[in-house]
């Protein structure tokens, strides 16, 4: 069972999480900077205020990043706007089509056409948007799942795909779970295999220990420079 309260540290809006685990943990999440501690119940809160002082340095740097970091403008789903389907920037065009239904299709010239009924309005659209993500996502990360378990030697995950603020993807190795976030379907394919990686990598070590960075390094060369760029990339409001 979790608890959760906010505190005061050093100038700092902290949320606390009391969970069943061995360590303490910090986090900085964007697109704000929220700082997470999550703690076992036996360390007193004294305790987690000196870690978090400790670590002062590298959560003002993180929380530097994200206020530096990109922001989607805010999506109006009309004609000229740009949409990116893993990695590609696309030109919106929105046409009407008198149907009942929205259909969605990336063309040669650069350009996504989404066809609409009369009189859609923007809420309309950007459902039918990520419901079309979605499907993308769906049919780029079966393939690839199925291969990294192969490659890690795992039992193939249940995997799903939702919507995240805080995370590219999660897991629960003791249910054989795996989540994307939808966002991914925007970011470049190296980016998704990266972070599918990463995730069933936990079913080889659930904590980011030895065992775990060399599962990254032996499969993929390359993945902090992947996994750098791919936070450098905007971020959904």
């Amino acid at each position: 069972m979790m608890n959760t309260e906010v505190i005061e540290i050093a100038g700092l809006s902290v949320e606390l999480v009391r969970k069943p685990i061995k360590n303490l943990h910090i986090g900085v999440y964007p697109p704000a900077g929220r700082v997470r501690v999550a703690a076992p119940p036996a360390i007193s809160e004294d305790a987690v205020r000196v870690a978090v002082v400790t670590r002062l340095g590298w959560i003002k740097k993180k929380q530097r990043e994200f206020e530096g970091q990109a922001r989607q403008p805010q999506r109006l789903y009309v004609s000229g706007e740009t949409h990116f389907v893993f990695g590609k920037p696309l030109r919106l065009l929105v046409q009407p089509n008198g149907k009942s239904r929205c259909a969605i299709q990336p063309d040669a010239s650069d350009r996504l056409t989404m066809a609409v009924p009369e009189g859609s309005t923007t809420d309309q659209k950007a459902h039918w948007m990520a419901t079309w993500y979605r499907s993308q996502l769906r049919t780029k990360a079966a393939p690839r799942i199925a291969k990294w378990s192969d490659r890690l030697g795992v039992a193939m995950p249940r995997w799903g795909i939702r919507q995240m603020k805080t995370k590219w993807g999660s897991c629960n190795p003791e249910k054989g779970l795996v989540w994307l976030n939808l966002d991914l379907a925007k970011k470049p394919l190296a980016a998704l295999d990266y972070v599918i990686l990463h995730e069933l990598a936990h079913f080889v070590s659930p904590r980011h220990d030895e065992l775990f960075l060399n599962t990254l390094d032996r499969n993929m060369p390359g993945w902090r420079q992947i996994r750098s760029e791919l936070n450098a990339l905007p971020l959904s409001d």
